[in-house]
């Protein structure tokens, strides 16, 4: 997905001072030996120093969207999840949901202050949602019609049953109204784990813990957070001046002495969305809706049979990823029979022919009824990862006569040409509600959602009864039959208006005695999803 659509994050080159920085870390590099490092000094010490994200452009404040895809480390919220994606209480003691859908009463616990020592109150929370809700942010609370309170109880009132509407109470970091000014995406309050000490914008962030936080204490007591590209980053570890750092696949061959290399699991997905529509519609912008070729379902489907997954694991992401075969894979929501086998060319040389399509002028590009099976596959200029990912899965449809043509576009580029082109996007979330936003059809054109304007009514029930349904177990089922229900669906089996590709694995360089617990799965990297453990991070025993 573009960066920005859930939250923006800063991806500007590093500023002057962040060059001043890395020349420190280079000198550092140069005088250090591999058994003196600064790194060694700093173990078993209550400070930890990190590389492990982009900065937050939009600074730290929840209601902008602020944690959404990774701890919001100075705010508590009413639920989270465990690190089997279980949910549990936080700042709740209990919730419940009426036997309509429509009600959810959260109680909160009374034991709770923010970082300034001012108790944390169900006014707050109140406070936090409505603002939140009048925001104009990516965050979708255009369903919660009003926040009443009875005592300690808070009662959320839908207008309509939603149960996606638990991952905003997992997610929502919950800000105090007597300090919620027009700084605070720059000096927040919280009662999370940790509070804000100084943000250097494009060099770094410092953070103590929180000594009045009621759950279980932080091991480290001083973090400082680098903002690093990735060569400094490396550089940093190297120099021993990091005790952990986030690094692409290109770097995963670096060895760095008394530091071990960590492969993070994830739904962070690369993949091609077609046009799914016949061509002749216009967006309201007047941009060209659909594709001849790619409205062809036996077209989708050979794409998708005849892609070698486990080939660009290795050979673009070192190894360190998985195939992709819907956007969900390895969540609780996923439908396991979505998986496919790789790499059936004879099959899917089969599945066109049976269509209609052949090389009658034998130059190798499959024709029908004299169209032309080929499109355009564009892509982010600026990512390499894509530009490769999109360069490999062209070549491989070659062998099928089907001729994906590559091309790098600026994001404004690809808004203009997105709904009539493929396009390699990424996502990847711990909120089944993206299922939604990915395949419904009132989606449809929607920001960088269901670009390609799929429809499918059977698939588009079994959401809307995924979103109603009261349980969680129920909800599942509805995810899980829209995916594929032995007849239609939206993965690769049914309709295929995706070839998702690769599930990428996000790779930490770790000081050897840093135990940084078991991570989740991780979403996409828009925030910091590592961080949603930190708290429990400590130097081994």
């Amino acid at each position: 997905m573009k960066n920005g659509i859930e939250m923006r994050f800063n991806t500007r080159s590093i500023m002057m001072t962040s060059v001043l920085l890395l020349l420190v870390i280079s000198l550092i590099a140069a005088c250090s030996s591999p058994k003196a490092t600064e790194r060694e000094s700093q173990r078993r010490s209550d400070k930890l120093v990190v590389a492990i994200g982009s900065e937050p452009e939009d600074g730290f404040d929840p209601t902008l969207g602020w944690g959404r895809y990774g701890s919001p480390l100075f705010q508590s919220t009413l639920l989270k999840r465990d690190d089997q994606l279980n949910v549990t209480n936080d700042l709740a003691e209990s919730y419940e949901i009426s036997s309509d859908g429509l009600i959810w009463t959260v109680k909160l616990r009374e034991d709770v202050q923010f970082s300034d020592g001012q108790p944390l109150t169900p006014d707050d929370v109140k406070y936090t949602f409505e603002t939140t809700a009048n925001s104009g942010s990516a965050i979708d609370l255009t369903n919660l019609k009003a926040v009443e309170l009875d005592g300690n109880n808070i009662h959320f009132k839908l207008g309509k049953p939603q149960s996606t509407f638990l991952n905003e109470l997992t997610t929502l970091g919950i800000v105090p109204s007597h300090a919620h000014g027009a700084d605070y995406a720059s000096n927040p309050v919280g009662s999370g784990p940790f509070k804000f000490v100084q943000w250097d914008r494009g060099q770094q962030l410092l953070v103590e813990s929180n000594p009045s936080y009621y759950g279980d204490k932080p091991s480290f007591h001083h973090i400082t957070f680098l903002f690093l590209n990735e060569d400094a980053a490396l550089a940093a570890a190297k120099a021993g001046t990091v005790d952990m750092a986030y690094i692409p696949s290109s770097f995963s061959k670096q060895e760095v002495p008394g530091m071990r290399l960590e492969a993070l699991q994830t739904v962070d997905n690369r993949g091609i969305t077609f046009p799914y529509a016949e061509p002749g519609g216009k967006t309201e912008e007047g941009y060209p809706i659909g594709n001849a070729v790619t409205a062809d379902l036996a077209i989708r489907q050979a794409i998708n049979m005849a892609m070698d997954r486990e080939k660009l694991v290795e050979g673009i992401l070192e190894g360190y990823g998985t195939p992709a075969y819907t956007s969900v894979d390895g969540l609780p929501w996923w439908n396991e029979d979505t998986v496919i086998a790789d790499s059936d060319i004879e099959g899917a040389k089969k599945l066109l022919a049976e269509a209609g399509w052949s090389d009658s002028n034998g130059d190798g590009v499959l024709e029908k009824n004299g169209l032309i099976a080929e499109f355009p596959l564009i892509y982010p200029s600026g990512d390499t990862l894509r530009q490769s990912l999109a360069l490999a899965a062209s070549e491989m449809m070659k062998e099928i006569g089907i001729r994906m043509t590559a091309a790098g576009k600026s994001w404004e580029e690809i808004e203009r040409e997105m709904h009539a082109s493929a396009v390699l996007l990424g996502w990847g979330s711990h909120d089944p509600s993206e299922l939604y936003a990915l395949y419904a059809s009132k989606y449809s054109g929607v920001d960088y959602y269901n670009t390609g304007y799929y429809s499918n009514q059977q698939v588009d029930g079994y959401m809307e009864k995924a979103m109603a349904a009261l349980t969680i177990e129920e909800a599942m089922a509805y995810w899980k039959q829209s995916q594929w229900d032995g007849t239609t669906g939206s993965s690769a089996k049914g309709d295929a208006p995706w070839a998702w590709l690769v599930n990428i694995k996000h790779l930490y360089l770790v000081d050897d005695a840093l135990d940084i617990g078991s991570p989740r799965i991780q979403p996409h990297r828009h925030g910091w999803p590592v961080t949603d453990n930190i708290a429990s991070w400590k130097w081994k025993e």
